[in-house]
């Protein structure tokens, strides 16, 4: 009670002496600095497991624990979640998104630490995903709890969750812009200066965390040394196309494997199925274990041959086009072995099986290229290497700004910003054409449930049906009598519309107007002659709840020019919604989205 009392002193202390501006300054910091701390928890415990168990255990005793690692650290994964947390810990990007379009930005308190204790075993024992998606849910979900405990309304609540994202992306890869505009074209954040000051400062305090855990230490230790000629511009846009139809052969591959476990039904099931595939898959192709990080270095620094050593055909790999097949069989396979991951239970993330299939589909182009001598001068192979990255990244999870300055940062590639920039915006063109909606937002997108730019598709989104439905409207059966409809619903209703709706099945047969039987109510004469089916009409437009989005309805209400809907849900009527009560609803979330305190 005390503590308590203490923490009401220090927020009625706060609301005096520090705006709310300096306030969301100060979290935002706070934020950046435990996400980045999330990010070094996550990144230490991950390589420790790792370390321990492909170090050890495989190279000195036997190959065949890459097979059963990734199912002994599924089903740790599994009873974890089951007996630990006692929750399932979803997705992290996807959760995030579906908080902040659904749940007005609120996280459950378990999420800030349910990544923390099955990524780094699900990555640590073989899984074939990366730690960013794991970090970024960590980070917003701490971002949404100390907003909620500092009594933040929605929209600040939002952006401490972008700035907590900033801030596990800038700490994890020590790109402190690319991280920033990570957080805005992914969740959609509004760019202003209002909002860009707390992203600044979440992303630099994460980073200077990394910096003292891990000193200079980086993901892709590697500077461009190959400059850009004009001449290679037509290939780099080839790339771009090959990046799309890969992008595209990415998200179709990861949404039919999780639409086949979705069908699964059973935990137990999926982690059988998802553990044997995943084992099986990295006892064949060693690479496939964990995030990737080491084949992509290898690539970058033309030595692939270090990366598959040992592989299962024991091929030549002085044989260039061996050592092509070999890296294409990689990347055919990566995306399977990932989507096994989650679909057996595995939490991770997408970020890293992307760099990875980006870096091999750069390098194999440009070592054709030079191997068939298709130009008189050899192109840049770790060029198209770093390029390839940045253009599936645009591609699979459209944010071509983000791929762009990712890569540079990471490599102080700001030479190479031409070629960034051309197979970024081409792989991404193409594959929105193709697929709307990436991988992290392709479930929202079809539910219509996702944020978007559009401010007016972002207030709809956030607006709850159910709070605009109203059920206060007096049912009337297609067997009554006008006499019966007058005594039993006119005279006890005080709205001026009657559903008409199946005595057994409840389902809605039609509507009824006030003005249909103004002109023959007191005649009393028709009173057992005129029956319900004889007056009532067909709504203009009918509401599906759980299937007609708010876009939907708001289009339904332009296109009948109809004041009130009936509302239907499976088959059955459940209430109306009128269009002063939407138009209501609609201008208040408008006011909460543009409020900030």
């Amino acid at each position: 009670m005390p503590k308590r009392t203490l923490f009401k002193r220090f927020l009625i202390w706060r609301a005096k002496h520090i705006s709310h501006k300096q306030f969301v300054y100060i979290l935002s910091v706070v934020i950046g600095f435990a996400a980045g701390m999330g990010a070094v928890v996550l990144k230490n415990l991950t390589h420790y497991i790792q370390s321990l168990l492909e170090g050890k255990l495989i190279e000195q005793y036997h190959h065949a624990f890459y097979f059963l690692f990734p199912i002994l650290g599924l089903t740790l994964v599994y009873l974890i979640m089951k007996y630990v947390i006692r929750h399932q810990v979803s997705h992290g990007i996807p959760s995030t998104l579906l908080a902040i379009s659904k749940r007005k930005g609120i996280m459950k308190r378990f999420q800030m630490f349910g990544s923390i204790l099955t990524a780094p075993i699900t990555v640590g024992f073989g899984g074939s995903v990366g730690l960013e998606g794991p970090t970024v849910a960590t980070g917003a979900a701490l971002g949404s709890n100390i907003s909620r405990m500092f009594h933040m309304n929605q929209t600040t609540r939002t952006l401490l969750i972008g700035c907590a994202a900033a801030g596990a992306m800038s700490s994890i890869f020590k790109a402190p812009i690319a991280a920033i505009i990570f957080a805005i074209e992914v969740f959609s954040l509004d760019l202003t200066i209002a909002s860009m000051l707390p992203l600044l400062l979440a992303s630099l305090s994460a980073i200077l965390t990394s910096y003292f855990f891990f000193g200079n230490d980086v993901i892709l230790p590697f500077r461009i040394e190959d400059k850009f000629y004009i001449s290679d511009a037509p290939i780099y846009m080839l790339l771009g196309v090959i990046a799309a139809f890969v992008s595209i052969y990415f998200t179709e591959v990861y949404d039919r494997i999780h639409k086949l476990f979705d069908k699964l039904g059973s935990p137990i099931k999926k982690l059988l199925v998802g553990g044997v595939g995943i084992g099986i898959l990295v006892f064949l192709i060693p690479p496939l274990y964990g995030e990737g990080f080491d084949v992509i270095n290898n690539l970058i620094l033309g030595t692939p041959g270090k990366a598959l050593q040992g592989n299962l055909f024991n091929l030549d790999l002085d044989n260039i086009w061996y050592v092509i097949l070999l890296l294409i069989g990689l990347l055919v396979f990566k995306i399977v072995a990932s989507a096994l991951t989650f679909g057996a239970g595995g939490v991770g993330g997408i970020f890293a099986p992307v760099l990875f299939m980006g870096s091999i589909m750069g390098f194999c182009m440009s070592k054709i290229v030079n191997h068939c001598g298709l130009f008189s001068r050899a192109i840049s192979e770790s060029n198209f290497t770093l390029v390839g990255m940045a253009g599936l990244l645009a591609g699979v999870l459209h944010a071509p700004l983000t791929a762009i300055f990712l890569i540079a940062e990471l490599t102080g590639g700001y030479e190479l910003f031409i070629p960034l920039m051309l197979t970024s915006t081409i792989s991404f063109g193409i594959t929105k054409y193709f697929k709307p909606h990436s991988v992290y937002t392709m479930e929202l997108g079809r539910k219509g449930e996702l944020i978007t730019h559009d401010k007016d598709h972002a207030v709809l989104t956030l607006m709850d049906i159910n709070k605009v439905i109203e059920t206060n409207f007096v049912p009337i059966n297609p067997e009554m009598d006008l006499e019966q409809m007058i005594n039993k619903a006119v005279i006890k209703s005080k709205r001026n519309i009657f559903p008409v709706v199946d005595k057994e099945t409840k389902g809605l047969k039609g509507i009824i107007l006030l003005d249909d039987l103004r002109p023959i109510m007191f005649d009393r004469t028709l009173y057992h002659e005129v029956m319900a089916t004889h007056v009532m009409q067909k709504p203009p437009a009918v509401i599906v709840l759980d299937q007609d989005r708010m876009t939907d309805i708001m289009q339904k209400f332009q296109d009948s020019s109809a004041w009130n809907l009936p509302v239907t849900k499976n088959g059955v009527y459940y209430g109306f919604i009128s269009k002063s009560k939407l138009l209501t609803a609609y201008r208040r979330q408008l006011i909460a989205l543009q409020v900030d305190s």
